[in-house]
Order: structure tokens, then sequence, then C-alpha cells
């Protein structure tokens, strides 16, 4: 797949996609987005690593608030942090406020980084890690061929949702309690009224 004369995707979106299809159609076709102490939380540790900079700590190189982008996908973003060895080759580090523990979306994210940074230095990015800052604590990921096989099938996804200009219908699970979006979204309510309509249609099938 290429994403030459395509318009670029933030890789963020993929994030969100993988979360939930119908929050990344909100914030990515709807364009709009809401705040909850979860985002304010997430803001305050990115806050740490927005600032553009670079430092050494011994032969590695710190890269901060790096700009990335990968043609072949059509993705753009930004990297929290990637630490270079003195051969080049980079080592993304993607903050979350949460404590230690295994979240595929945000796996998914730092894999996009890492196809991005490959890109872009013509090295492997064999891993990378989520640090929690909750924990003070990294969880290292491999990046590899599943990863890299659901980032390039989420970007196919984004595009097509992004393209649709269609929300999908609401999940109204266990994710929604932690939505920063979900006054917006109303999964209960519109879950409540496609389940109306359902029975009807049944009433009048069975007629």
């Amino acid at each position: 797949m290429s994403g030459a004369g395509l318009e670029p995707i933030p890789i963020s979106a993929l994030q969100h996609w993988s979360y939930c299809p119908r929050q990344c159609a909100l914030i990515h076709v709807e364009q709009v987005f809401a705040d909850n102490v979860h985002t304010a939380r997430g803001n305050a540790v990115h806050a740490l690593v927005d600032e553009p900079g670079a430092e050494r700590d011994g032969t590695v190189r710190i890269e901060r608030a790096l700009p990335l982008w990968c043609e072949r996908l059509g993705l753009v973003g930004k990297a929290d942090l990637v630490e270079f060895a003195a051969n080049g080759t980079a080592y993304p580090v993607e903050y979350k406020h949460g404590p230690k523990r295994q979240r595929q979306h945000d796996d998914l994210q730092l894999a996009a980084q890492a196809l991005c940074l490959e890109e872009m230095t013509g090295r492997p990015v064999a891993s990378g890690a989520i640090f929690h800052f909750s924990s003070r604590r990294r969880r290292e990921v491999m990046i590899g061929a599943e990863l890299r096989a659901a980032v390039e099938a989420a970007s196919v996804a984004v595009r097509e949702l992004i393209a649709a200009a269609q929300l999908p219908p609401p999940v109204n699970d266990a994710r929604c309690r932690h939505c920063s979006l979900i006054e917006l979204c109303q999964p209960a309510a519109l879950d409540d009224r496609e389940r109306y309509h359902s029975l009807l249609s049944e009433l009048y099938t069975a007629r």
C-alpha cells in the first residue's frame, strides 16, 4: 500500500480507531472533542515532552516532540520521545498517564511511530516502549510482524472511515465510562433507540 498523493492522516487517529471507531469518527470526521479527568491527566503528562528539544545521555541522543511521517502509509504525527543509538537506530517512547498495563491501542500507536522512523532513518526499529507515568515504569513493546500488519490495516480502515464521513454505531460498553466524548456520543440513549427500532421491526415481521 502507498500513501502517495493521499491526504495524510494523524497517527493518533489509529489509536482512536483501535479504541473505538465511533470515537475516531467524532474526532477526525465531526471535528469535536471534549476533556475529562483522563484527558487532562494525559495532557499534563505530555506537557513534559511537548517542547521540542535534544540532549545526550552518553552515546544516546534524545529527541523530544519529534515530527514523524510515513509517505508509504500516508501518516503524520509526533513522537513524545525518541532515543537514537550511536549507529542511528531509533527507539520511540510514548508517554501515557495511567499505570503500567497492556493496551493494544497504545501499542498500535507506538508501532505506527516505529514505521515512520524506519522510513525516515532507513534503519529497522525492532522495539519501543510505553512509559506509564503513574508507575514511572516502561513497558517494552516488540514491533513484530503482527503489530506491523495491524498498523497497515488500521491505516486503511481509518482512511475509509474518514472518506465515508459517517458515524459508526455506538458500542455502549465498558470503554464508554472512560471516554471524554460520552456526552457528545450518547451511547446508552442511541443503543436504547436502536433496540426499540429493532423490537418494532421484529413485531411487524412476526405479524
